[in-house]
C-alpha cells in the first residue's frame, strides 16, 4: 500500500511539474508576442524620422529656395561688347523683331585728290595742244608786255581763271596781285613755274589738267635734293619752311588742258 502511494504522488507531482513547464511557456510565448508588436512600430517611427528630413531636402532643391536660376552655359555677352559684333539670332529660335541682315562696309568713293598724279619732267612728250600753248605763254611773259597774255586767255564762259576771278579783267587781276604797277613779278613768276616739270591731274577726265610747277602734285617731304634746288628757285628758304609745315607746295600754279585752253593761273591753294 505503501508503495502504491508513493507511486501515485510521483504521477500526480509528474503531471502538475507539466502542467506548470506549460503554463510557462504559453506565458513566454505570449510575452515575446507582445513585445514584438511594441518593437514594430518603434522601428518605424525612427525610420520616419530619419527619412522626413531627406525628404523635406529634396523638396527644397526642387523648389529652387536656394539655387540661383538657371542661365546659358556659356555667357557670350562679354566676348561681344569687347569685339563689337552681335551674334546673329538662332533660325530656330529667332528674336521678337526681325533684324536687317548685316550689310558690308561701304568704302568711300574715292577722291580726285587721291588719285595718282603723273609727275613729267620731259616735256617733249606732253600733248601738242599743251606745248603750244606754254611756249605761247613763255614767249609773252617773256617780253614784259603783260597785254600779250590777253589773247590767250580767251574769253566768255572759257576765260581762264585768273586768282579765282576776283577782277571781270585777268589783266587787272594780275596787275592788283604783283608788286609792281605793270605786273612784271608775276611774269617772271610765270617763267619760273614754267621752267620745271609738270603734274598730270585728273588723267582721262574732263577735269584732267597739266600744272606747273610739278611740286604741286608731290608731297614736299619725298622731294630729293636736286628738286628742293627747283623749288628754291621759285620761292625762299623761308616760304619753304613754311610750306613743309603744311606738307604741300602753296604758291602759285598755273594749268593746261589737254586740248591746249589755259585753264587757270592762281596762287596759293
Amino acid at each position: 500500500m505503501h508503495g502504491a502511494a508513493e507511486t501515485k504522488q510521483s504521477t500526480t507531482l509528474a503531471k502538475t511539474i507539466a502542467a506548470t513547464a506549460m503554463a510557462c511557456m504559453l506565458s513566454l510565448a505570449a510575452g515575446n508576442a507582445f513585445a514584438l508588436s511594441q518593437i514594430a512600430p518603434a522601428f518605424e517611427d525612427q525610420s520616419a524620422e530619419h527619412q522626413e528630413p531627406a525628404e523635406e531636402f529634396v523638396l527644397e532643391a526642387f523648389e529652387g529656395t536656394t539655387l540661383p536660376s538657371p542661365g546659358p552655359a556659356i555667357d557670350r555677352s562679354g566676348s561681344q561688347a569687347e569685339s563689337g559684333t552681335e551674334a546673329a539670332p538662332s533660325p530656330e529660335t529667332g528674336t521678337g523683331d526681325a533684324q536687317a541682315p548685316a550689310q558690308p562696309a561701304q568704302q568711300p568713293a574715292a577722291k580726285a585728290d587721291d588719285a595718282p598724279v603723273e609727275i613729267i619732267h620731259d616735256l617733249s612728250t606732253l600733248p601738242a595742244p599743251v606745248k603750244a600753248m606754254r611756249e605761247q605763254i613763255v614767249e609773252a611773259a617773256a617780253s614784259g608786255d603783260i597785254e600779250r597774255l590777253r589773247p590767250l586767255f580767251g574769253s566768255g564762259d572759257s576765260q581762264t581763271n585768273v586768282m579765282n576771278n576776283e577782277f571781270e579783267d585777268p589783266i587787272d587781276a594780275l596787275k592788283n596781285f604783283s608788286g609792281d604797277a605793270e605786273g612784271q613779278e608775276l611774269l617772271a613768276i610765270m617763267l619760273d613755274i614754267l621752267s620745271t616739270g609738270t603734274a598730270r591731274f585728273d588723267a582721262g577726265t574732263p577735269d584732267e589738267a597739266y600744272v606747273w610747277p610739278y611740286f604741286a602734285g608731290k608731297p614736299l617731304k619725298t622731294l630729293t635734293p636736286p628738286e628742293r634746288v627747283d623749288l628754291l628757285r621759285i620761292v625762299t628758304a623761308g616760304d619753304l619752311a613754311g610750306m613743309e609745315e603744311n606738307g604741300n607746295y602753296n604758291f602759285f600754279r598755273l594749268g593746261i588742258a589737254p586740248d591746249g585752253k589755259w585753264k587757270f593761273f592762281s596762287g596759293g591753294d
